[in-house]
Formats: C-alpha cells, sequence, structure tokens
C-alpha cells in the first residue's frame, strides 16, 4: 500500500490509540452490534490507559460517523485527543485489535486495508460512450457522456464513385468518433489518476478505441463485453500486482547482489538509510527493537543506534516500529503470506 497518506502518524505525537474491527452492516441488528463493539474496544483501551481524549475521539468517530454498506472492516488511529486516520477496510480483520503505545499500531492496515484501484470504465459504441471514474472504495466520482456523430457510421452496399465518397465518409465519422472517444477517456484517467481503464462494448468498437489511447493509457487498458466486470478486473489486477512485488522480492533475495533482504537487522540498516522501497511484512513476533527521535532513527540494539548520532533511545515493539520507520521513508507497505526471516523483508531502492 502507498503510504504517502499515513505521514501524518509518524510526524505526530504519541502515545497512538489503535483500533481495528468488523463494522459490517448487512443485517437487522447492525446498529446494536456497533454498539457493543464500541463498548468491547471502550473497554480493552480503558485497560491499556489510553488517553481520556483519544476514546472520546474515537467514540465520537464510530458511533457518530457515516455507516458502511454491507460486509467491512473499519480502522482508526488517533495520536493524543485526534483521530488522524479513520478508513474502512476492504476486509474485515480477523480480530477486534485495540492497542495503545508510542507508535502508531499500522500491520493490520496493510494487510486488511488494501483498497481497490482507482479506475474508469468505459461503455463504448460507434457514436459515443458512457464514461465514469471510481476511487479506491469504489465510490464513482466522475460521470461523463459522450456523443459523437452518428450520421453516417454504417458502411453502405453498392458501386461507383459516390458509393466510394460514401464510404470515405462513414470512416473520417468513425475515426474522429473514436479518436474523441479515447481522447475524453486518456483525460479523466489522468485527472483521477487511474490505475486501469476498462473498455466494454462490442469487440470492433473496443478495441479501436483501445488502439487509438495515449501510450500510457492505453498500457493499463483492458478490454471487456460489458462494463459490470470492472470490478472483478480491477481485483485481478491489483493481485496481480502484489504476485508481481512478490516474485520480485524472491528472485532479488537470491541474487548475490540482488535488490532485497530480510530479517531485523538487514531491514533496521536499510530504513536507517532510507533505503526501502517496499516494505514486506509476514508474521512478526514480539521482537523489540530501538528508535531515536523520529522513527526513521532505527536498530537492533542502543549502542548501534547512538554510533549514528541518536541522542535520546527509545525501546519499541518491532511490529510498529519497523512499519512506522518505512512510512516515515516513504516506502510502500505491503502484507504477505510469506515465510520471511523475523517476519519482515524489504526490496531495496539501491546497492
Amino acid at each position: 500500500m502507498d503510504t504517502t497518506t499515513l505521514r501524518p502518524l509518524v510526524t505526530a505525537a504519541g502515545p497512538f490509540t489503535s483500533v481495528y474491527f468488523e463494522d459490517s452492516h448487512d443485517t437487522a441488528d447492525a446498529e446494536k452490534q456497533l454498539e457493543l463493539k464500541w463498548r468491547e474496544l471502550k473497554d480493552a483501551l480503558t485497560a491499556q490507559h489510553a488517553p481520556d481524549g483519544a476514546v472520546s475521539a474515537l467514540e465520537a468517530a464510530i458511533l457518530d460517523g457515516p455507516r458502511a454498506t454491507g460486509r467491512s472492516g473499519r480502522a482508526l488511529l488517533a495520536a493524543g485527543a485526534e483521530v488522524l486516520v479513520d478508513e474502512q477496510l476492504a476486509s474485515p480483520p480477523a480480530t477486534t485489535i485495540a492497542r495503545v503505545s508510542d507508535l502508531p499500531y499500522l500491520l493490520p492496515l496493510a494487510r486488511y486495508g488494501e483498497l481497490a484501484l482507482p479506475h474508469v470504465v468505459a461503455q463504448v459504441d460507434q457514436v459515443g460512450a458512457d464514461i465514469r471514474a471510481y476511487d479506491e472504495h469504489g465510490n464513482e466520482t466522475v460521470a461523463e457522456e459522450l456523443t459523437g456523430q452518428d450520421h453516417p457510421v454504417h458502411k453502405t452496399r453498392g458501386g461507383g464513385e459516390a458509393h466510394h465518397r460514401m464510404q470515405h465518409r462513414t470512416e473520417e465519422v468513425r475515426h474522429q468518433n473514436v479518436t474523441e472517444i479515447a481522447g475524453a477517456i486518456a483525460r479523466l484517467a489522468e485527472r483521477t489518476r487511474a490505475q486501469l481503464i476498462v473498455v466494454a462494448g462490442e469487440v470492433q468498437g473496443r478495441k479501436a478505441v483501445i488502439e487509438e489511447l495515449p501510450a500510457a493509457a492505453k498500457s493499463i487498458a483492458r478490454e471487456a463485453t460489458h462494463s459490470d466486470v470492472a470490478d472483478e478486473l480491477a481485483e485481478a489486477v491489483r493481485h496481480s500486482r502484489a504476485d508481481d512485488v512478490v516474485w520480485r522480492f524472491r528472485g532479488a533475495l537470491n541474487q548475490p547482489d540482488g535488490l532485497a533482504v530480510q530479517g531485523l537487522e538487514a531491514v533496521t540498516a536499510a530504513l536507517r538509510e532510507a533505503n526501502v522501497e517496499t516494505l514486506l511484512v509476514g508474521n512478526p513476533g514480539a521482537d523489540v527493537v530501538c528508535t531515536g527521535a523520529t522513527p526513521a532513527q532505527i536498530a537492533l540494539g542502543e549502542e548501534e543506534l547512538r554510533a549514528y548520532g541518536a541522542t535520546e533511545i527509545h525501546r519499541c515493539r518491532a511490529d510498529e516500529a519497523v512499519p512506522a520507520a518505512a512510512v516515515a521513508v516513504d516506502a510502500d507497505l505491503m502484507h504477505v503470506d510469506e515465510e520471511l526471516v523475523e517476519g519482515f523483508g524489504a526490496i531495496l531502492r539501491h546497492r
């Protein structure tokens, strides 16, 4: 996951209060279940001496905030008395999580919060297109209807000079329509930062539109018979990209000079040097690391950290400190079902 939006978490002052829970609204008693869930969370936070301000802010966000539709989860992270992250999760967490700590607890967000791809869906024909953009939450953000010239767009039968002129005119109109449709799709995709374009419709029309897309848009375009399969395509592309990251990691790890490392010592060293492109997290245990005044000051031991200029030392759980350091150095964060040494691996930016 892209960690750009999480940057305020690593520049804020703690303590941090992190909660993750199922927030499904697919039953008649959903509101009652939400109240019970909050009581459970509140008891857990109180037992960990969560700041009163944080508890009040979370209560307001959970009980008075917007409701989900259907099956979902929710993540909220507060610094002091301010909720800095309030996200619907792509899938509910396996268990309810409530943690009070010096650093934000980000791993469940990486595991359950990987959002859908922002994408554009275009239902096209030879005359026009219905084009819609969707954000990472699946919400429609823009809808455009494009209507080109509708006469003539079909070739006529016959012969002679008049017939050939009509055929030529038909091709001109068709090409003009396709060019305008492709341009509109590309502009909307660029404006909404779409990571996928789905072009649906009859075969000849959709292929013609994709062929006219500029290179950047064409590289993320997919064909479909019907636009209602766009969500499935977006999910398939997302999983394919995640698989590609894992394959990159495996391949690099098996090369002496490959751009990958694993284990706490190697990963913390790379984070300290801001040399991590993607942090991979498997199933870390309860290991402890040392951090300095900022999350990016991180090492296995106190002496090592002081050798790099740290003047204050904090002992923190690795499953909190390592992801926080990744956010601080602008690295991506990804949960993987991989056996990683001490639960952590990294794809490096350089050797």
